[in-house]
């Protein structure tokens, strides 16, 4: 849960204070967060802790081809069977500050207030990402709720106020933005190094693209309709009357 859920309970933050008084939340809604796509590929992420949240974020980052390495004295049976099959690295024991030499990410998911602690102060010595999950004044940066549809990733962020108003928007978002916008998406790529091989300036490269997009008739209907053929017209009779360098 998020840390502002912690109002009465234990303190489970770097303040300390014994009984959370919600100090470390007062200011994450006027953060302003700066958004970016990371590349993993290759990347070595770190994840502490090895119950079914650590899961969760596992397997987030082997979709994104993260080279992950788990820390867990024990884990769920799917970690483990992740572990025997090569996907990831299990170390079998406590987290170790060494853990973090030569990584690019860490996220804490651990049930033991101190570890978290430890891992932020760690990796922020270290001038790296880190993240503890669920209590955001421990993070560097936050995970948004995430929409992915082929090539396409749209995140949705409520700056840890309100998960559950996140999981909401993604399922509206959902609705909206469907299976033909990735189709879109990849018949705009196709023409990407066209275009960039034959119109001159970015500014002719916007202009063409965008003709496409927000043209008459629009491509999103077409797709929509089961016209695929339609689309792939449009763009061919776009780079027919486009300007060539």
């Amino acid at each position: 849960m998020p840390a502002a859920a912690y109002s009465g309970k234990e303190c489970v933050c770097q303040f300390r204070r014994g009984v959370c008084d919600q100090t470390c939340v007062r200011d994450m809604l006027e953060t302003p967060f700066y958004i970016a796509c990371l590349k993993l590929s290759g990347r070595k992420c770190l994840v502490v802790g090895g119950g079914e949240i650590g899961l969760e974020k596992v397997e987030g980052l082997l979709a994104c081809d993260g080279d992950v390495t788990l820390v867990a004295p024990d884990a769920v049976p799917e970690l483990q069977e992740l572990a025997r099959e090569g996907s990831i690295r299990w170390e079998r024991r406590e987290y170790d500050p060494s853990d973090l030499e030569g990584t690019f990410m860490v996220i804490a998911s651990t049930d033991d207030t101190d570890v978290n602690i430890g891992v932020y102060n760690d990796a922020e010595k270290r001038a790296m990402l880190v993240n503890v999950v669920d209590v955001p004044p421990l993070c560097n940066f936050i995970l948004p709720a995430i929409l992915r549809t082929g090539p396409l990733a749209i995140a949705i962020s409520t700056a840890g106020a309100s998960p559950a108003l996140a999981k909401r928007m993604k399922a509206e978002v959902a609705e909206l933005f469907g299976e033909e916008y990735a189709t879109l998406a990849v018949m705009l790529n196709d023409v990407r190094g066209w275009a960039k091989g034959t119109l001159p300036t970015y500014q002719d490269r916007k202009g063409f693209f965008e003709g496409i997009v927000n043209g008459d008739p629009d491509p999103i209907a077409l797709l929509r309709a089961g016209d695929a053929s339609a689309v792939r017209d449009l763009i061919a009779a776009a780079q027919s009357s486009a300007t060539p360098a």
